[in-house]
């Protein structure tokens, strides 16, 4: 099991979902305890229904019943356009088989962890952990040793950031041993990062400020795999950097330039200072990493000041409202100001990439993919060789983003490979999703089954913007993509419970998405359940897979189906892809996605709603063990479970904000990773199985 010490501690929440209120707070502005910032009229079931069952609609009932019905057996089975590599000493290995009755699939044949409460990351037997970097830890040359006491902005601009959400592992040798590993450092809680008696919230000074924005962004970090212990360490490098508020941005794509984006420090409209509240990302086949700014509003004072009508309603269609801010960061930069600099907040919200291979590259704002609440964006390569890039909108009530390259893909990582495939980003159309149920009326928001035995139907991508061409009526193409929620509105989309991250399975082709919960699903004044969100006061989330026409990403139709109804397996409004519930682990608030070699679907939680802490779990999405849910790894007391990678010797996790259900630092509830009296730290664990890597130490291999 687990090195840590082994403490029971209280789960102290009062948010949905499971949060703390200090992670409401900080990390998304206390977004669950506002009004949804999506007021539009879209369609939502109960008016599907009602014109389903006109007469024309009862024509048009049977067309989307038998469709669906056949949806997955046609289109189901399609191999991924490029699978990764496996390392080299299993690459003849091949996929893994379906696997057979009470027989673990490959990949997942460890004793699941059980649901607890205790402060540290708790393992299966069989298994070795390590820390590979911590909050504070150097990065670049030059980093002084990290001191809670002492930190200054100069420091933690060379340190490891705060709050580590996605993970990315990037090999640069044919074993896996040497790699680079990208960390997304989402937000900053400063009532825990600070000496509570050095910190007062109401008045930060200005040194702490800094520090806050040093500790955003994105850290690169070289790695070295132990290949007979198995454990990872990060290494000094070259290659390692730190991207913070303060690192310039190129905006790129159709926006570049753009009216909505210039300022008075920018009036060209085409650099940006940093990245923050980045979420989920992903490696791209080229090697590059895309990274999706999130939750950006609440950084932004004064949205209540301004007076233009239209200006303002954009604001708040993206949740920007009210005076101060709760980290007060405008007292020290204008741009931070929304009544001196109003665009500012226009720059912020978009799909950003990095390239870990050249420490020396200016990152990118792909302003082509739209700018929304971007949980991550992720790749596939259509058939004829285009890309494909998946985003959720992670909010209650948002939508889930397709786009599709003009250009087509060139294969390989050499510097002028990774230049091509990035220009792709900027050029091709970008669609939102609706998804329409097969079965018209059985819906009732208790989560019951349809007759025919699944929440399924078809959807249909539709397209709100090419190069220079605008599909939305009343909007110009620059109004789509710096004002992409406003426009998906106008086309009646899905309304999804928190759509986030969102990948392409490399083994069966099909596309996964995490609906993490939705607490205002069905109540008064709110869109109501349909089938893709079947239950009212969704705490607990779901995930959804779907399948492209033909098995092809650049298609415009699509089949799906639920593959989990997540929560107690004990509760009749769960449900596990057919698999027997009294035999799968309890699961809650499902965020982040990887894929094994054998495509088995790992999911990490944030937020359990069922009140034991956060974790990794497993589940084969084919075969006799289809929704075979088991957890692999809990995190510390207060902690989310983020960022997993996945491969055949080793799975790493991002531990984000442990302890943070306590009000401040001055009465820490989790003393991970460090143990004693020390504060918590955000930190990187990486897992391995017991014995020498290259032969007994597969995960999931007994």
């Amino acid at each position: 099991m687990s090195f840590e010490p082994q403490r029971l501690l209280p789960l102290i929440t009062s948010h949905p979902g499971g949060r703390s209120a200090v992670t409401c707070e900080y990390r998304c502005g206390n977004a669950c305890a506002h009004p949804e910032p999506n007021t539009s009229d879209n369609e939502y079931f109960g008016d599907v229904v009602k014109s389903m069952l006109s007469r024309r609609g009862a024509l048009k009932a049977s067309a989307v019943m038998a469709a669906a019905a056949g949806g997955f057996a046609a289109l189901s089975g399609t191999a991924a356009a490029e699978t990764p590599a496996a390392p080299a000493d299993v690459a003849a290995a091949g996929h893994g088989r379906p696997g057979r009755p009470g027989r673990p699939v490959p990949g997942t044949d460890f004793e699941a962890v059980p649901p607890n409460k205790v402060d540290a990351v708790t393992i299966p037997e069989g298994y070795d952990q390590r820390v590979v970097i911590r909050w504070g830890d150097a990065v670049e040359f030059g980093a002084p040793k990290f001191d809670f006491r002492k930190q200054t902005a100069a420091a933690q601009a060379k340190q490891f950031g705060y709050n580590n959400d996605f993970v990315g592992l990037i090999p640069q040798d044919p074993l896996g041993i040497r790699n680079l590993l990208v960390v997304n450092h989402e937000y900053t809680t400063e009532v825990h990062m600070f000496p509570a008696d050095q910190y007062d919230p109401a008045n930060p000074t200005e040194e702490q400020v800094k520090i806050a924005w040093a500790a955003h962004g994105l850290s690169v970090v070289q790695t070295f795999r132990d290949p007979i212990g198995g454990a990872l360490r990060a290494v000094p490098s070259p290659f390692n950097r730190r991207i913070t508020l303060n690192t310039a941005f190129e905006v790129r794509g159709p926006a570049a330039g753009s009216k909505f984006l210039k300022t008075s420090a920018d009036p060209t409209g085409r650099k940006v200072f940093g990245t923050q509240n980045n979420c989920a990302g992903g490696v791209t086949p080229w090697g590059t990493v895309l990274s999706g700014e999130e939750n950006v509003n609440q950084y932004f004072a004064n949205a209540s000041t301004v007076t233009d009508p239209v200006v303002a309603a954009r604001l708040k269609r993206y949740g920007f409202s009210g005076a101060g801010t709760t980290r007060k960061w405008e007292r020290f930069d204008k741009r931070w100001d929304l009544a001196q600099e109003p665009n500012e907040a226009n720059r912020f919200g978009w799909v950003v990439e990095i390239d870990p291979n050249d420490p020396n590259s200016t990152p990118v704002k792909h302003t082509a993919l739209g700018r929304f609440k971007h949980e991550a964006a992720n790749i596939k390569i259509t058939e004829d060789g285009r890309v494909a890039v998946y985003s959720g909108d992670d909010e209650r009530f948002e939508y889930i983003y397709k786009f599709v390259s003009k250009g087509k893909y060139k294969p390989g990582k050499s510097a002028h490979a990774r230049r091509h495939n990035s220009a792709l980003l900027d050029d091709g159309t970008l669609y939102v999703a609706r998804f329409t149920g097969d079965s018209p009326g059985e819906i009732d928001g208790t989560g019951k089954l349809p007759k025919d035995g699944e929440f399924d139907g078809v959807g249909e991508w539709i397209p709100l913007v090419s190069g220079s061409k605008s599909f939305v009526d009343g909007f110009t193409a620059e109004e789509v993509y710096v004002f992409t929620r406003q426009a998906a509105d106008k086309v009646q989309p899905t309304k999804m419970d928190r759509p986030e991250d969102i990948e392409p399975n490399p083994v069966n082709g099909r596309i996964y998405a995490a609906l993490t919960n939705n607490s205002d699903r069905g109540a008064a004044g709110k869109a109501g359940v349909d089938e893709p969100n079947p239950r009212v006061n969704n705490r607990n989330g779901h995930v959804l897979e779907w399948d492209e026409e033909r098995g092809d990403s650049a298609a415009t139709k699509f089949s799906w189906r639920l593959l989990l109804v997540c929560g107690d397996p004990k509760a009749a409004d769960t449900y596990f892809g057919g698999f027997p519930k009294d035999q799968v682990s309890p699961i809650s608030c499902p965020d982040n996605v990887a894929f094994d070699r054998h495509g088995n679907l790992w999911i990490s939680t944030d937020g359990n709603a069922l009140g034991s802490n956060d974790g990794l779990f497993s589940v084969p999405v084919d075969g006799p063990e289809r929704g075979h849910v088991k957890q692999f790894l809990s995190v510390p007391v207060g902690a989310e479970t983020c960022g997993p990678v996945v491969t055949d010797h080793l799975v790493l996790v991002a531990v984000q904000h442990p302890g943070e259900n306590a009000a401040s630092s001055a009465n820490p509830t989790s003393h991970w990773p460090d143990g004693g009296t020390a504060q918590p730290r955000p930190s990187i664990v990486s897992v391995w199985k017991k014995g020498r890597w290259g032969q007994v130490g597969r995960i999931g291999v007994k």
